[in-house]
């Protein structure tokens, strides 16, 4: 059966065009906890590093710092999505979290890493990370445990897809926007912004899909600004060829 949208009379014109948008997502739970193995999901922390890889760092040779790790053995299938291996994401820990606007796919305040088989043997694994400096100001602090289920929710109000389903312009939205918000913890479906999609104004950034969304979470000391939300997207081309070197990254604040 296929899922029928709750609307108010006012939306029904658009009925058919939200539910042809409705995607498949995953959506992330994340619960504090210090005592976490190193090959697990996780916010924060310390990350998975296999011995003899050598640990990210930003374009001044600054370590940069694990924001989450993504075990997808833990994650429900997700179509296009890897099914297996360790998703890794990187931010530095200065004014801007490692973001750059200007070119926000160059990696260099930032890091996304893959490895596609995992050694759960510590013995292979980097356990000593006394080397990190002590963060100063990053979005997030200490770590957290993750838990996924998959869902499925139509597109956003402030994902550049929604111009494409109905007209914005219309005073009838501000239901929609809270009955089917695009916040929270997030792999795949639609991103939220607290200002605008910058894939909106850059044509070459259209083709770019959601990989990962990092919201504010007061519940595990996670905040970008002021109570803004970080993201991260890629082709569905390099996801498929599991190329992560080209992701687009970046987080805005109210």
């Amino acid at each position: 059966m296929a899922y029928q949208l709750e609307l108010s009379p006012a939306l029904e014109q658009y009925r058919d065009k939200l539910e042809s948008s409705i995607k498949p997502y995953i959506v992330i739970r994340a619960e504090k906890n210090d005592h976490l193995v190193l090959w697990q999901s996780k916010l924060g922390g310390l990350p998975y590093l296999p011995k003899g890889y050598e640990y990210p760092k930003g374009v001044q040779g600054n370590p940069l710092f694990l924001l989450a790790q993504i075990n997808f053995e833990e994650v429900p299938c997700l179509e296009g999505f890897p099914q297996e291996g360790i998703l890794q994401f990187y931010i530095a820990d200065d004014d801007f979290y490692g973001a750059n606007w200007d070119n926000p796919t160059q990696q260099e305040g930032f890091r996304v890493i893959y490895f596609p088989t995992i050694s759960k043997t510590e013995d292979d694994l980097v356990t000593d990370f006394s080397f990190l400096p002590e963060p100063k100001g990053l979005p997030f602090f200490g770590s957290s445990s993750l838990q996924f289920n998959k869902k499925v929710a139509p597109v956003g109000y402030t994902d550049y897809e929604f111009e494409q389903f109905a007209d914005k312009e219309e005073d009838i939205w501000e239901e929609y926007a809270e009955k089917f918000s695009s916040e929270g913890h997030k792999i795949g479906g639609y991103a939220h912004f607290t200002q605008e999609d910058p894939r909106s104004n850059k044509e070459s950034l259209e083709k770019y899909i959601l990989l990962l969304q990092i919201d504010t979470d007061n519940a595990v000391d996670i905040m970008w600004g002021d109570s803004g939300v970080g993201n991260f997207f890629i082709t569905q081309t390099d996801l498929e060829k599991l190329d992560f070197s080209k992701v687009f990254y970046t987080w805005d604040c109210c």
